[in-house]
């Protein structure tokens, strides 16, 4: 039996803020915003996964900002740091794990790392692995 993780439910205060993030300055196609009620539920879905990111009003219990260490993959983490700049997103350097901790540069396949945060101070992390053939 697969077990599939479909969607993440990130806690925010600010709906557009968030969707305009989401949607316009990481560049994740917007798959629906609805309001339901008293409920709006926005859904992003990064590109080429099979899980989306979910966040609005009367859907995630948790407080804004609380979630850390939510991580994306990319092949490449020099074009994905260039994308967030370009979109405006605070981005860290590329780091890596050297000998001592963390080491600004790339590290290779699954030791390249690149972290930034949302408006409301949800903590993500993006890991670069191998190119599939």
């Amino acid at each position: 039996m697969d077990w599939k993780l479909e969607v993440v439910v990130v806690p925010v205060s600010d709906v557009d803020r968030a969707k305009e993030f989401y949607a316009e300055k990481l560049g994740f196609p917007l798959d629906h915003d609805v309001v339901r009620g008293d409920m709006r539920i926005v859904q992003v879905t990064p590109p080429g996964s099979g899980c989306s990111i979910v966040f609005g009003v009367g859907v995630a219990p948790g407080e804004p900002g609380t979630f850390k260490g939510l991580q994306l993959v990319v092949t490449d983490i020099e074009a994905a740091h260039a994308h967030l700049v370009a979109g405006g997103v605070e981005v860290s350097p590329v780091r890596h794990m050297g000998e001592g901790g963390w080491e600004d540069g790339p590290g290779g396949d699954w030791n390249s790392f690149v972290f930034f945060d949302d408006p409301d101070g949800n903590s993500w992390t993006v890991q670069q692995s191998p190119a599939k053939a």
